[in-house]
């Protein structure tokens, strides 16, 4: 096989492989999307909860929406809201690898 032939069919592969890639990381990155859009959707319900029973809102967990903790801190952050007791046991146990934080009038501050 000529030289020419051998560099097109590499190339070939490698538009092959490179669509390939895009449609599973692009498709990946959809569900990720949609897992956090219904966590996201639930942090805010269980703020509403509380709210509905007249919590008053420092720097506490607020409970678990799938493996997110959710919590309410200050903006911007103080000492109160690094303090263990504040944070979500199931967060600090492992239990919830993740977290969302919201403000102390339900706002999503972050979510890691």
């Amino acid at each position: 096989m000529k030289k020419g032939y051998l560099v097109l069919a590499f190339i070939i592969v490698l538009v092959v492989v490179g669509i390939g890639l895009f449609f599973i990381i692009s498709k990946s990155e959809k569900v990720a999307e949609s897992k956090t859009a219904n966590e996201t959707e639930c942090a805010l319900k269980l703020y509403n909860e509380a709210k509905d029973k007249g919590i008053k809102f420092l720097s506490q967990c607020l409970g678990n929406c799938g493996d997110y903790a959710v919590d309410v801190v200050h903006v911007p952050r103080n000492e109160v809201d690094n303090k263990i007791e504040n944070q979500c046991e199931d967060y600090r146990s492992g239990k919830a690898r993740q977290f969302i934080e919201l403000d102390q009038e339900g706002n999503i501050v972050r979510i890691v």
